[in-house]
């Protein structure tokens, strides 16, 4: 799930240091990087749920999202079922860290990516109905995560949690989330290059 990549969009929040063209470059790069990801990953079918316009990698079937608050997006996002929905936040994602969400999707009935801001940068649900819990929680909270796993325990679903992962929020978090990437990827280059 990710948002076209225009300057005075996306990434705003990493305005300054970064001019809003340097930061949809930062977003930019980070999509990129995590469709490479999801591409290399075990995953059968993918789905890019976009808002505005981007071109979806070959063999990749593209949604727009719904209107709404974003905690409908993200449910409208289960359109299918089992599914993994990651965002564009989190470039350092490695195939591995999503070929451990689908395996553990296959015994529980969510799994839950806790990020180190609060929210979440993974969630998959192995039936569409369960997504209904995400329309009543507050979004871009330090509570996000916290609301989201409690609402999953709440309706009766077994999660498997994954590891810790940062998201990028602010220019402190680029930085920090460009040195996990390995430094060949477009984002590590990217804000290499922004400075």
């Amino acid at each position: 799930m990710a948002k076209a990549p225009v300057p005075g969009r996306v990434k705003t929040r990493l305005c300054p240091p970064w001019t809003p063209e340097q930061a949809a470059g930062l977003a930019a790069a980070a999509l990129a990087d995590t469709l490479d990801v999801v591409g290399e990953s075990a995953a059968t079918e993918r789905v890019l749920v976009i808002d505005g316009d981007y071109p979806p990698p070959p063999g990749w079937i593209t949604r727009p999202q719904s209107g709404g608050p974003l905690g409908e997006r993200l449910a409208d996002a289960f359109a299918e079922a089992p599914a993994v929905l990651v965002g564009m936040d989190t470039p350092q994602l490695t195939a591995a860290h999503l070929d451990r969400a689908l395996r553990a999707l296959t015994r529980a009935d969510a799994v839950f990516g806790p990020a180190a801001d609060g929210g979440w940068w993974a969630l998959g649900l192995r039936r569409e109905a369960y997504a209904d819990v995400l329309r009543d929680i507050p979004t871009s909270t330090p509570e996000t995560g916290a609301l989201t796993l409690e609402a999953l325990l709440h309706k009766g679903l077994s999660v498997v949690t994954l590891p810790v992962l940062r998201d990028v929020d602010t220019a402190g978090d680029a930085l920090e989330v460009a040195a996990a990437c390995p430094p060949h990827s477009r984002f590590a280059r990217a804000v290499a290059a922004a400075g």
